[in-house]
């Protein structure tokens, strides 16, 4: 075909309308999603906009189409007209959507869409809906065909329906792909395919059950670590094709492990090629920068009030589920979708239609994606990262709240940092700031993250953060990770916080792995290690992570020794665990505990082990209650607590397993 292509070209364009009817797309048509579509939602963008190898009389080729309804001209450019507006121009339609088909063009052809404004202005763009794109630094969309790849985890999907994660066995492993492991010459990345064979066999010898991937959504800027998404159907060509990063989720699958991605609808970054001012007017966000750009990041904001938009977002969510078979989205940056005001000052935001400060629109589509997400995925899950108070973050739609399964408790993971960094001898004064959770830790179903924010950005790794000698921090850090997995809550743990790396975490190089040459860091490893099993077989640590029934303080007022105890309970009461924490550097014993039942307490876990890096002080192996009342139970036990040291018990006669 002729570089100077006649706008006849397009001649085969059928205009869709972005609200198109359930019928049409073969949706499911529940009550409550026929309402979705009276009201315009449309999750299925995905299957007629960007880039779609098709055969149209008789000819093959590529169906492109693109929403820009404010722009004069929109023409598709490829090697094959060598860049040149002017060749392959699309038809317009009354829904502002340009489509044409362009024979001949097949599956890995480049492109970009060449857009005229209504001020004549001509702007390149990538494809909005895009499922694959060039490697960073190069910016253009590559036509792809999702549909090559049989997928082999009925089995994982069937079981995954069938399981409340709220009262199952969690522990997540947050990583970033480019920084995980690095091949020896540094020159490139791994895989995904490289990546899988190795991460799989490390989750499973360290026992975690789901994996979460920082945003893989296709981004220009490494220094971003994926949150400035250009690309919100197209997983990063880094690290491989779409068909590699099936393969990558299918392997996870069929090895029993979860997978969940980073999802960032809050903003997109400013870089020309990409969403911001699409079609030469504000199409993806706001116009008044008080809605439309994002201070902190240097971003736009979503116009969550745009039908249009809101369906783009709701698609790509839909879409991860649906093509990549995702478990879950983590939603990134939820409080600042939630407050106008996020981050501004007096006159620097505009109040909501009843004046205040809410962002009504954005409520609306977060409530509109977690009912997608969980009417469409059975067993899938979203979770919020929301840092305020904001109600029923983690409570259905129905009962008045957004929607998510699970919300990072940013709260008890601030109030232990501050506790855990404070010098032992100062610890005695503020006693409350582990026990305050107990206030509000069953009103959301709570995920306990230890997360990539808190070893970044000069705060030093986890254990640089613990004070005292080495000895002590490495002690206070297996002390932290112990808290974590015991309090009610679902826990969650940036790669490299296992190996006790002593530097924040470097986006450019891999994880300190020579480490576990050395015994005190294998020692944190191990303990973690035997964390997850010990959360996996015992129901007592998460079949009521949810629920007050699981679990009572012993003890949380003793601010002079610094110690708390607490019990954990099973669903069916078998199973009773009691957990104790000497919070200083000080052996305390005899120390008598309040205990829910009489008998033989058994020691599960101590983290001053001797194999974990510990100086080996613990109770041999258990002990005996004793009938005396204590701590508001009949019976106590008197044990020795280890320094800076985290003790489990079980009681005779329930089961681990």
């Amino acid at each position: 075909m002729s570089t100077d292509a006649p706008k006849s070209e397009a001649r085969h364009s059928r205009p869709v309308s972005l609200f198109a009817r359930a019928e049409r797309l073969s949706l499911p048509t529940s009550d409550k999603q026929q309402t979705a579509m009276r009201r315009g939602m449309n999750a299925m963008m995905y299957h007629w906009l960007g880039a779609h190898l098709v055969t149209e009389e008789g000819q093959t080729g590529t169906r492109f189409s693109v929403w820009a309804p404010n722009a004069r001209e929109v023409c598709v450019l490829l090697d094959r007209n060598h860049w040149q507006h002017g060749g392959f121009y699309l038809n317009s339609s009354d829904s502002g959507v340009w489509s044409g088909f362009v024979p001949e063009v097949g599956s890995g052809e480049v492109y970009k869409y060449s857009i005229r404004t209504q001020t004549g202005e001509l702007i390149q763009k990538m494809d909005p809906v895009g499922f694959y794109c060039e490697t960073p630094p190069k910016t253009a969309s590559i036509v792809w065909n999702l549909n090559e790849y049989e997928w082999n985890d009925a089995a994982w999907l069937e079981q995954r329906a069938q399981t409340n994660l709220l009262n199952a066995p969690v522990s997540v492993y947050e990583v970033h792909l480019g920084s995980w492991r690095r091949p020896r010459d540094g020159r490139r990345y791994f895989t995904y395919g490289e990546l899988a064979d190795q991460l799989i066999e490390y989750m499973q010898e360290m026992g975690y059950t789901h994996l979460q991937l920082m945003p893989i959504t296709e981004y220009p800027f490494d220094g971003s670590w994926g949150y400035q998404t250009t690309g919100y159907f197209a997983p990063t060509s880094r690290y491989g094709s779409p068909q590699d990063f099936m393969a990558f989720v299918d392997a996870f699958h069929q090895a029993g492990i979860g997978v969940f991605l980073d999802w960032v609808p809050g903003h997109f970054p400013t870089d020309g090629h990409a969403l911001g001012k699409f079609d030469g007017t504000s199409l993806y966000e706001h116009a008044d920068p008080r809605q439309g750009f994002h201070p902190d990041w240097n971003t736009n904001i979503f116009n969550y009030g745009r039908m249009e938009v809101r369906n783009f977002l709701l698609s790509s969510a839909r879409f991860w589920c649906d093509v990549y078979h995702l478990d879950g989205l983590r939603v990134d940056a939820v409080a600042s979708m939630l407050y106008l005001d996020y981050s501004r000052n007096a006159g620097e935001w505009i109040p909501n239609k009843h004046g205040g400060r809410e962002n009504l629109e954005a409520i609306e589509f977060l409530k509109d994606m977690n009912t997608l997400i969980h009417g469409e995925f059975p067993g899938a899950v979203t979770i919020a990262e929301e840092s305020t108070s904001w109600p029923k973050v983690s409570r259905p739609v129905f009962d008045g709240g957004l929607g998510f399964t699970m919300k990072w408790d940013m709260g008890w993971m601030n109030d232990t940092l501050h506790y855990m960094r404070r010098d032992p001898i100062f610890r005695k004064h503020h006693q409350n700031e582990l026990s305050f959770r107990s206030l509000y830790q069953f009103s959301e179903n709570f995920m306990l993250p230890l997360s990539h924010d808190e070893v970044v950005h000069g705060k030093k790794s986890l254990l640089s953060q613990m004070p005292g000698d080495a000895w002590q921090q490495f002690a206070n850090l297996r002390l932290l990770y112990g808290f974590q997995y015991t309090v009610p809550g679902k826990p969650l743990l940036f790669m490299g916080g296992e190996l006790g790396q002593w530097t924040e975490w470097n986006h450019d190089a891999e994880l300190d792995w020579p480490l576990l040459d050395v015994d005190t860091h294998a020692g944190v490893k191990a303990f973690l290690q035997d964390l997850n099993h010990l959360m996996a077989e015992c129901p007592a640590l998460h079949e009521l992570d949810v629920s007050p029934e699981g679990f009572c303080w012993l003890q949380a007022d003793d601010a002079a020794n610094s110690v708390y105890a607490f019990a954990r309970f099973s669903k069916d009461r078998e199973q009773q665990l009691v957990v104790i924490l000497n919070m200083t550097p000080v052996v305390r014993g005899p120390y008598r505990v309040g205990v829910p039942a009489p008998g033989y307490y058994r020691e599960l876990l101590n983290s001053d082990a001797w194999m974990y890096g510990g100086s080996g002080v613990g109770n041999a192996g258990g002990l005996e209650s004793t009938p005396e009342p204590m701590h508001g139970q009949d019976n106590c036990i008197e044990i020795t607590l280890p320094p800076l040291g985290i003790l489990i018990f079980e009681a005779e006669g329930t089961q681990a397993g």
